[in-house]
């Protein structure tokens, strides 16, 4: 099954390291970063969990929940996260889930339904390094998918939440690198003469199709 944005996220029940879990309940009325690595014990994938577990707070002050996912089993994830504690200087805190028979990983269209569990190739492994930003209505917000030697920026992440949450509550979009406090756009749905009224503090308009506006409070 191929997903998109604006899909409902797949539900599953599966194991963690956290205990076992129903996903859309685990979710309930969160935004959540999914965050997938294609095998434990692995140089990049150690920093990225390590720096999810540093920046934890950051995430928590937005109401999102984290969970990672590796294609190993929950008891070589407990192991790997000491490995992590050490080299990274923090604790995973935050659930992983193990999906050694590949549940999730084809579920959400990481790896092509015919790949056997215990046999995938490299070329296989290179697809299980993505990251989905859900919704609290369970829908998928984003998508990114990352080669095997370049880390993720989970800044960035960060950085697509503000957007995201801020554009649910209020009829803006956000231009290219964007960040919060800065200026925003009206979205184009909007009429001028509704704009007046959701924006009383007026735009500036360059181009009539660019509204350019103070961030909503």
């Amino acid at each position: 099954m191929s997903l998109r944005i604006g899909d409902t996220a797949p539900n599953f029940q599966i194991d963690t390291t956290e205990g076992r879990i129903d996903f859309h309940e685990w979710i309930g009325d969160k935004w959540v970063v999914l965050f997938s690595h294609p095998k434990d014990f692995t140089p990049v994938c150690t920093t990225e969990l390590g720096y999810m577990a540093r920046i934890k707070p950051e995430f928590d002050r937005r109401n999102v929940k984290i969970i990672g996912l590796s294609a190993d089993p929950v008891d070589d994830h407990k192991k790997w996260s000491k490995d992590i504690e050490e080299t990274q200087g923090a604790k995973v805190n935050y659930p992983m889930i193990g999906d050694p028979e590949l549940k999730v990983a084809k579920l959400y269209d990481m790896l092509p339904a015919e790949t056997v569990p215990g046999k995938r190739t490299a070329a296989d492994n290179a697809t299980v390094r993505t990251v989905f930003i859900i919704g609290p209505d369970k829908k998928i917000k984003l998508m990114l998918f990352y080669p095997m030697t370049t880390g993720r920026n989970f800044d960035e992440v960060l950085r697509v939440i503000d957007s995201l949450q801020l554009t649910s509550k209020h009829k803006v979009a956000t231009p290219a690198n964007w960040k919060q406090g800065q200026d925003v756009i009206i979205a184009g749905s909007v009429s001028d003469e509704d704009a007046k009224k959701l924006f009383p503090k007026g735009w500036k308009a360059p181009k009539p199709y660019l509204r350019i506006t103070e961030q909503p409070k």
